[in-house]
């Protein structure tokens, strides 16, 4: 990634929170299941929160500064997960891998742009969204882990 300014750096993470918003919700659309397409929306309802929160940065100040950031174990089940094409019916199983690894990858993005920016407004944004990333990595690992214990595995 080469970028000439913060702006450019703000619209690449914007579409690719868009980009990531519709193919959750393209993918509920397409889910004959209930219940994963329910959690398929809320995931698109997080991606959604974060394309808000990347174009009224300079409106977010107060809520930057507020955050409050908590340690976030990361498991490690998606470092060792292929990545997946989504098809629908796919098994529950693997779209949790396929949204694991999405939010592992977009941890990956932020924090290097975290790392390329000298501005502390810039990353502490940045910070704020690995933080909410590394969450959602977070619960869909614990979800895969209890629902492969559920399955004897």
């Amino acid at each position: 990634m080469s970028f000439e300014s913060f702006e450019e750096i703000v619209g690449y993470a914007i579409e690719k929170e868009k980009e990531a918003a519709a193919f959750y919700l393209d993918a509920a659309e397409k889910e004959p299941f209930a219940g994963v397409k329910k959690a398929l929306e809320e995931m698109a309802a997080e991606e959604k929160k974060h394309q808000s929160m990347l174009e009224n940065i300079g409106e977010n100040k107060k809520v930057l500064e507020g955050y409050k950031f908590k340690w976030i174990p990361d498991l490690k089940r998606s470092d060792y997960m292929v990545e997946l094409e989504y098809e629908p019916g796919m098994h529950y199983t693997d779209i949790l891998r396929l949204a694991m690894k999405r939010e592992e990858q977009a941890l990956k993005m932020y924090n290097e742009l975290q790392n390329r920016s000298d501005n502390e407004d810039h990353i502490q944004l940045f910070k704020v969204l690995c933080q909410e990333e590394a969450g959602h990595k977070m619960f869909l690992e614990k979800l895969y882990d209890d629902y492969m214990a559920e399955q004897g595995d």
